[in-house]
């Protein structure tokens, strides 16, 4: 797994769109998969690897606490981003995509 370091999640997102992931992903809400709502692809935790993870955490503001995944698909040939909260401003997931999502 590359692990970079970045400042800040807008950069941690251009350098992963310039290295191919170009696909903007979101957690499905009361469903257990990610979708891109672009291309209308819905994808199973079974459908996709998590290829690197990075943390923000505010200095100040606990709203600040973002979690950027760098996610790819062999099945879909798809790769692309997914940006979360964390903490308590976390969005509501399934328990399987928070086990394909846990920060190891």
């Amino acid at each position: 797994m590359i692990q970079k370091s970045y400042n800040t999640v807008t950069e941690a997102m251009a350098d992963l769109t310039k290295r191919g992931y170009t696909h903007n992903f979101s957690i499905a809400d009361g469903e257990d998969c990610i979708v891109c709502h672009a291309h209308e692809v819905k994808l199973s935790p079974n459908d996709f690897v998590i290829d690197e993870v990075y943390r923000f955490e505010g200095q100040t503001d606990p709203g600040d606490e973002m979690i950027v995944f760098a996610v790819a698909s062999d099945k879909f040939k798809i790769k692309g981003i997914i940006v979360n909260a964390f903490g308590m401003y976390s969005d509501s997931i399934s328990a399987s995509l928070i086990e394909k999502l846990s920060i190891k």
